[in-house]
């Protein structure tokens, strides 16, 4: 199968295989538990496993939510709802994710105010913006398009699902390493940081370029 996609034309069968797999890769790398557990460091070191595991859950709910009316209906939210273009949504993401790419390159604080563990119901505040974000609308809409909603929505809750698991994850080698090695706590922190914003700078100008290029299309339709 594998050698067939190299050197050949994929069948229906591996097409939809492929696109399943590259939409929850897509949405996983998007979503970064890695980088995302540094910004929901506060909520870490205050909550027990149990109630950080439970808000997540919530939020990963009503991220499955939002993402599934964006792949079932697409653009359509945009234009017929919000009426605006998913063109002007992309350029617009873009230019946020860049902003937040160059922000974390140059080392200065995530531009989001921290969550206060105090505030009782927080899981609306972890799913939108930390889950629910310009890049991540974008990748569910691009799902939706290019297969079937029920495969799209499918891949996208094993990325959600995944991130969750891995930010739970994070929270018991944070428990552990705490009080035993902090300087590599805090070395985690800096690398990922530095290295998620060069990624993310980069998807930021992917999805500045793409929404050009679909509007240069409609004012060119002949180039």
């Amino acid at each position: 199968m594998a050698l067939r996609r190299l050197f050949g034309a994929p069948t229906p069968e591996e097409a939809g295989v492929s696109t399943f797999v590259e939409t929850a890769l897509l949405m996983f790398v998007l979503l970064n538990p890695f980088t995302m557990s540094i910004y929901l460091l506060d909520l870490v070191r205050s909550l027990e496993r149990g109630v950080l595991a439970l808000q997540l859950l919530r939020a990963a709910v009503i991220s499955a939510a939002v993402f599934a009316a964006f792949a079932a209906f697409g653009d359509r939210i945009f234009t017929d709802v919000l009426q605006v273009r998913f063109i002007a949504f992309q350029i617009f993401g873009g230019i946020t994710f860049l902003i937040i790419g160059t922000r974390l390159i140059l080392g200065v604080r995530h531009p989001v105010p921290a969550l206060n563990p105090e505030e009782g119901q927080i899981s609306g505040s972890i799913a939108m913006p930390f889950i629910v974000g310009p890049g991540t609308i974008t990748a569910a809409v691009i799902a939706g398009s290019r297969q079937p909603v029920i495969p799209a929505i499918g891949a996208i809750l094993i990325a959600l699902a995944s991130a969750v698991v891995m930010i739970i994850a994070f929270k018991l080698v944070y428990d552990w390493a705490l009080g035993r090695n902090e300087r590599l706590i805090q070395r985690y922190i800096n690398i990922s940081g530095r290295v998620t914003a060069l990624f993310t700078g980069s998807f930021a100008i992917e999805m500045i370029l793409s929404g050009v290029e679909s509007w240069l299309k409609t004012i060119f339709p002949q180039a």
